[in-house]
């Protein structure tokens, strides 16, 4: 048996708010992990963020970060329209890669990656929600059928407006494929139809929201028809004029429930209905950095060789029905898959 040598050697392309708070805060914590390079575009910034998180080194290219020998995996935080290009690049030069959602901005580029070299046991794409406890745990009730037959499914993010300055971030501009909807949206229909273990779409009936002046959404709402008569309504905003974000998710099946968050689980009884709900360890941090540490954790094991993953195939699914709804709402109707 071949023992990996320690530490796992990563570098991070893009050192962006996902890097800052989610990413290096959690990966400078972990055992047998060392950060050894990041680049970003404004070097500034880099090597700012390189001296708080103690990394080495700040390489003036992603081409120096992928041409380092040592470096075994990369996490790719760079804005969404330069994922399926750094992706390319990480795996062609023999690197595992978890890659920042969305993996690419339509489906035709997701394919792409998915025949390079590699993609098959290198590639994954952190859709973070999967590895939340309490999504794991409901997915157990709907795949063991406890809850009958899932026909409905309801969720949701809604983010708090916040103020925004003169200049916009890469999120609010058109290369980066679309707005809330691309930002929020392509999270919580991932977490949907993992739930459901991704089954075959019918038809997209979408609505978006574009504040004047803006090149992008802040608002959306969707309706997706699956197969089996099966329902998901989907709605995400960045401009909730409230005390705090939203984020929801609840499932009726046949003979029980689900929702999120908090975790509940109901389920018809011989007795009656009854309360099935789970008790998770408690955990000393949120749902939130809960689920990133997981994945990071996750991606940690496959690059040592402890894991093995398969080439995320579904995402090119995914990608096609966020191009429908995009699509329905400009056209203004229900668009077929």
């Amino acid at each position: 048996m071949t023992v990996h040598r320690t530490p796992v050697r990563l570098a991070l392309l893009g050192a962006g708010a996902i890097a800052q708070v989610v990413h290096l805060p959690i990966l400078s914590r972990m055992r047998g992990v060392q950060v050894v390079t990041l680049h970003d575009t404004d070097r500034t910034t880099a090597r700012t963020v390189a001296q708080r998180f103690g990394i080495a080194q700040v390489a003036r290219s992603p081409e120096d970060v992928l041409g380092d020998p040592s470096v075994e995996g990369v996490v790719i935080c760079t804005p969404s329209n330069l994922h399926r290009q750094h992706a390319a690049e990480a795996l062609a030069a023999g690197k595992y890669v978890l890659c920042e959602k969305p993996l690419a901005l339509d489906p035709e580029g997701i394919e792409s990656l998915l025949e390079q070299d590699g993609a098959n046991g290198r590639l994954l794409v952190a859709m973070n929600q999967r590895f939340r406890p309490d999504a794991a745990a409901l997915r157990s009730f709907v795949s063991g059928g406890d809850l009958g037959e899932v026909h409905y499914l309801k969720a949701g993010w809604l983010n708090r407006r916040t103020h925004r300055g003169p200049r916009r971030t890469w999120r609010e501009r058109r290369s980066a494929g679309g707005g809330a909807f691309m930002d929020l949206g392509v999270q919580m229909l991932d977490l949907a139809l993992w739930l459901l273990d991704y089954p075959t779409p019918v038809s997209v009936s979408a609505y978006m929201h574009r504040e004047a002046g803006a090149e992008v959404e802040d608002s959306a709402a969707m309706m997706l028809r699956l197969e089996g008569n099966r329902v998901v309504n989907l709605e995400v905003a960045w401009n909730l004029r409230a005390e705090r974000d939203r984020q929801f998710l609840h499932l009726l099946g046949s003979s029980g429930s689900g929702s999120l968050a908090p975790l509940t689980v109901f389920k018809d009884m011989e007795s009656g209905l009854a309360n099935v709900t789970p008790q998770l360890p408690p955990g000393r941090e949120n749902l939130y950095t809960a689920s990133y540490r997981a994945e990071l954790q996750h991606f940690i094991e496959v690059v040592k060789g402890d894991r093995k993953v398969a080439a995320p195939a579904e995402q090119v699914q995914l990608m096609r029905l966020v191009r429908a709804a995009y699509r329905s709402a400009e056209e203004g109707k229900e668009v077929a898959v």
